[in-house]
């Protein structure tokens, strides 16, 4: 697959904002539903946005998700209302953002894992300290960094009119490919991960993503 066009490299004007009554109700659905739209942090520097290409569903009773054990002060945004931003440090090294995915109170998110960059591509750059186009958003870590978000931003409602939401596809998603989650031990062999075939945004080993 090729990179996207030059010209949707700098969309004017920004896609239509999504609202909770444009995505599924479920955590797993979600995950898939999402492959394809567009996440968008308006930014001090300006506008950056990526197209979603890789996400994975930690759904209700899951082992290896956040919520497993229960509502603390840290998973709090997993437990609040349909598109609630959760971010978390993961590892101590790097943010992850999350989209809480079922009803208030009840604990579930969908982990955003990369993007194809649309908007915003030289301050994602400089942010990420990085100039190669793939390795900008190809992964969580990578993805947090490069739209500058951080725990700031954990509670933030994708559909209440703020700084992070969330935008109608600027084309079509891809084939959808499905498989095993990354970087966890717990319940790993769920088939809960969700990408775009052939994009090279996609993160991980490529065996995953064939």
């Amino acid at each position: 697959m090729t990179l996207a066009p030059k010209s949707t490299l700098d969309i004017t004007p920004a896609p239509r904002r999504l609202t909770g009554a444009d995505l599924p109700h479920a955590t797993v659905e979600l995950a898939r539903a999402l492959i394809g739209k567009t996440l968008v942090r308006d930014h001090p520097d300006g506008r950056l946005s990526v197209r979603l290409v890789e996400t994975e569903a930690y759904p209700v009773g899951d082992a290896a998700g956040h919520a497993f054990i229960g509502r603390t002060r840290r998973n709090a945004s997993l437990f609040r209302a349909f598109g609630c931003a959760y971010v978390y440090l993961g590892y101590g090294v790097c943010w992850l953002l999350n989209i809480a995915s079922e009803t208030d109170g009840v604990g579930a998110g969908v982990l955003l894992r990369a993007g194809e960059p649309i908007e915003g591509v030289s301050t994602m750059m400089r942010l990420r300290g990085r100039g190669r186009l793939t390795e900008l958003t190809s992964g969580p870590g990578k993805l947090c960094q490069a739209l500058g978000v951080d725990q700031r931003l954990d509670g933030t409602d994708f559909f209440g009119g703020g700084e992070l939401w969330l935008g109608e596809a600027v084309r079509p998603a891809g084939e959808i490919g499905v498989s095993a989650r990354i970087g966890i031990t717990k319940a790993a062999e769920a088939p809960l991960r969700f990408y775009e075939r052939g994009n090279p945004f996609v993160s991980g080993p490529r065996r995953l993503s064939p």
